[in-house]
């Protein structure tokens, strides 16, 4: 199936490894002129022969942490600048941060900032930009909810939605979509440490209908579809990827 992206461009934070990595090659491949922005130079270098190698357009790369002051205004001047125009953004630099029930808050400020704060503040700077050209697709990595301990990265992504779907509301009559991508329990090395041993089989088998952790790439097939022309009839929406495990919906 034809996506219709060729041609398109598109800002992806987190985009050096894991799920955002996986995103940023398949939209490559798909036509997409991407800005790819990550902490680590090394990985988004490897990102950007591994694209070259596989035949995808050529990335542009951008080295910035979205915690430092002033990163969501340099992420979209330098994605404007290079790109000449933004159609899509996809916000998708996150880490779980799980606390005690009483947490320190040094950790929840930095992780509510990091999770929702960076992801708002990044999307707000780009929408008199998507206003002006009467279209953008917007697509923000949420997290799941069927979490049985507090992490605060968790309860960050859950306002995101929230936030997500009053701005769909709002931002529709421009033709702007606005969604969520949720994961369940995806084979990164943000998930990695918390299931040694054998622990991932046994809580696959206990919880996942499908019978295993989910790949990067499935939430990329998924992600690469909700900003494509193909799904400019869906906003406000969550979309889970995640095997079956939920058990409740949001």
């Amino acid at each position: 199936m034809d996506l219709y992206l060729k041609g398109k461009t598109a800002i992806i934070t987190g985009a050096s490894q894991g799920i955002g990595r996986a995103i940023a090659k398949e939209l490559a491949l798909e036509g997409v002129k991407v800005l790819a922005v990550a902490r680590n130079e090394d990985l988004l270098n490897s990102l950007k022969e591994e694209i070259n190698t596989s035949g995808g357009v050529e990335p542009i790369t951008l080295v910035q942490n979205i915690l430092a002051a002033g990163a969501p205004q340099k992420i979209g001047a330098e994605g404007i600048s290079l790109l000449g125009h933004v159609d899509i953004l996809i916000n998708n630099a996150g880490r779980s941060r799980p606390v005690d029930v009483v947490g320190s808050e040094k950790i929840w400020i930095e992780s509510m900032t990091l999770d929702f704060d960076r992801p708002r503040q990044l999307t707000q700077w780009l929408l008199p930009h998507f206003i002006a050209r009467k279209q953008g697709s917007i697509l923000n990595l949420a997290s799941t909810y069927e979490l049985r301990a507090v992490n605060v990265s968790a309860v960050a992504k859950a306002s995101i939605v929230v936030w997500s779907k009053q701005l769909s509301a709002q931002v529709g009559r421009h033709g702007i979509t606005v969604n969520c991508l949720q994961p369940g329990l995806i084979d990164t090395e943000n998930i990695r440490p918390f299931f040694a041993g054998d622990e991932r089989r046994k809580f696959a088998d206990r919880e996942i209908p499908l019978g295993d952790f989910g790949e990067p790439q499935d939430m990329a097939n998924m992600a690469v579809f909700l900003v494509s022309p193909r799904a400019r009839y869906i906003t406000g929406t969550v979309a889970v990827v995640d095997g079956g495990m939920r058990h409740h919906p949001f």
